[in-house]
């Protein structure tokens, strides 16, 4: 069963949106890649340009339609690409955020290999990392 994926509440919502100067470059460096006419196919790459971009690492709806008036598209179009991949956060997650692949296979590839560093806690007592666990 899938996870229904919605924006934020229009209270996390922020009123406006559009790309930094160095940002609005990238983003026409982006859209030239493409064939005249094919523009429309650099809209996964500006979503990840404007989830760098905005703080808590997510897609706000302005910033969906701000690329939909860049791209000359239905909005609902970005809302489908946004919604559908889940590498585009709908709501604010932070400044780093971490997904680990939960399939059975990658489980089995990666967690045997899977280690955390140890590292200092606010009250620089140091914070020993958990034992790894061996797959059998």
């Amino acid at each position: 069963m899938s996870h229904l994926r919605r924006p934020a509440p229009k209270e996390l919502q922020p009123t406006s949106f559009a790309f930094t100067p160095e940002n609005q470059e990238k983003a026409k460096k982006i859209i030239a890649k493409y064939p005249e006419g094919r523009q429309q196919s650099a809209v996964m790459p500006l979503l990840d340009l404007a989830q760098r971009q905005t703080e808590g690492n997510w897609v706000p709806t302005v910033a969906m339609d701000y690329i939909a008036d860049m791209l000359e598209m239905p909005a609902i179009r970005v809302y489908e690409v946004a919604t559908f991949y889940t590498m585009y956060n709908l709501a604010p997650v932070g400044k780093n955020f971490i997904q680990v692949c939960t399939t059975r296979r990658a489980g089995f590839a990666v967690l045997p290999t899977l280690s955390i560093p140890a590292k200092r806690n606010s009250a620089s007592a140091l914070v020993k990392p958990p034992k790894t666990v061996s797959s059998p």
